[in-house]
């Protein structure tokens, strides 16, 4: 892509407005009042607290003395619609790229903070299970400009205009994405093989001055022995995304999240932010977890086999003792347009991580090219002359 492409700032994401209320994922109109004027609170990044924007002073949110525990996977899968606390949630499905959000009560319509459309509120009542703990955001809004504008400049190849985004205010919208964590114990049975290697002296004939010689070498060969066995794995918060909307392996890049940190969820926290509702379910995310467990449990079985090599013929995994965290994590999303498509930046709210689609500047990509090229070229002529 060459440099006279137009980055136009009506393309971008504009600033996401204040809501009228201030509950995001759960129906009905939340209001959380100032307790020195009575004015809208929002959650400030970086604290505990709610930040009042008419008087600027703190009200500290209620913390909740009750522990994060893991939940029992298979209780709430044979019982899940009478037990486990759900939400009735109000979920708009963006038509472009299909995210799942919920915009604020009292507000009709609202851009997609993953692709920039316009999404118009539906009545489509979705009963989900409720996050029980979540991250709260620990960078502002200026924070995660300052991380988005640091990664712009250190883009190479990229479009000279391209830099100018990092001076745009707005573009970024802060978002609650849903996550799985899964707790499991693994006793796998496999069969398969033992390879042990030896060694024998072969004869080979070799040219030496222009006359045959007869040599010997060391060949390296291997022995097959049948194996069969029982395994043990354990597994401890392996963190699965809810979210279809974004490329698992792009949201993996952002981490690692201090999930120490976690707080018990309030609704105070979502004040001023977007939350996605969960697209992969319970047991949708518990098949990505044992997706993740393989290689662990396949290192296991070539320990367990021994010798030098080893093949798995088969293998069957049984899980037990499985638990669960539904939570929420932070981040914020920048959209934006260049030339008709769209580029998606992902800033982890906690860290500052940035990870994010970019355009290319292919006259950049050529005039280096060419550039290598011509040095290599003056390399190889100038070691010609020189052995002339």
């Amino acid at each position: 892509m060459g440099d006279s492409g137009v980055f136009e700032a009506s393309e971008l994401l504009p600033e996401e407005p204040a809501p009228r209320a201030t509950e995001p994922v759960t129906t009905g109109e939340r209001r959380f009042p100032c307790a020195s004027c009575g004015a809208q609170l929002r959650f400030a990044p970086g604290t505990l607290s709610m930040r009042c924007a008419h008087c600027g002073s703190l009200n500290e949110i209620a913390s909740d003395a009750q522990p994060i525990e893991e939940i029992d996977y298979l209780r709430v899968l044979a019982e899940l619609e009478a037990d486990e606390p759900k939400i009735d949630q109000i979920v708009s499905a963006c038509e472009t790229c299909g995210a799942r959000i919920e915009l604020p009560p009292n507000v009709t319509s609202g851009p997609c903070p993953f692709c920039t459309r316009t999404v118009v509120a539906t009545g489509l009542s979705q009963k989900h299970i409720k996050p029980r703990s979540l991250l709260p955001f620990a960078l502002d809004r200026h924070a995660a400009r300052a991380r988005f504008r640091a990664w712009i400049e250190k883009l190479w190849f990229a479009p000279r205009d391209l830099r100018k985004a990092a001076t745009i205010d707005g573009a970024l919208t802060g978002v609650y994405l849903p996550y799985w964590t899964y707790d499991s114990g693994a006793v796998t049975t496999y069969t398969g093989q033992r390879g042990e290697h030896y060694y024998v002296t072969e004869t080979y004939t070799t040219m030496v001055n222009g006359k045959p010689q007869v040599r010997t070498r060391q060949v390296q060969k291997t022995r097959w022995y049948p194996a069969s066995g029982r395994v043990r794995d354990s597994f401890d918060d392996l963190l699965v995304p809810g979210s279809a909307t974004i490329e698992q392996s792009r949201l993996d890049k952002l981490t690692p999240w201090d999930l120490d940190a976690l707080v018990p969820y309030a609704d105070e926290y979502l004040a001023g932010f977007r939350s996605e509702s969960y697209a992969i379910d319970l047991p949708g995310g518990f098949e990505r977890a044992k997706a993740m467990m393989l290689p662990q449990i396949r290192a296991s079985i070539r320990r367990d086999i021994g010798g030098d090599v080893q093949r798995i013929a088969t293998m069957h995994s049984e899980y037990h003792d499985i638990t669960f965290k539904h939570l929420l994590l932070p981040m914020w999303i920048c959209a934006y347009r260049y030339k008709g498509r769209v580029f998606q930046i992902l800033v982890n709210a906690r860290t500052g991580e940035v990870v994010g689609d970019r355009p290319y500047s292919w006259a950049k990509i050529t005039l280096s090219v060419v550039m290598a090229l011509l040095c290599i070229g003056a390399i190889v002529l100038f070691f010609v002359l020189a052995s002339r």
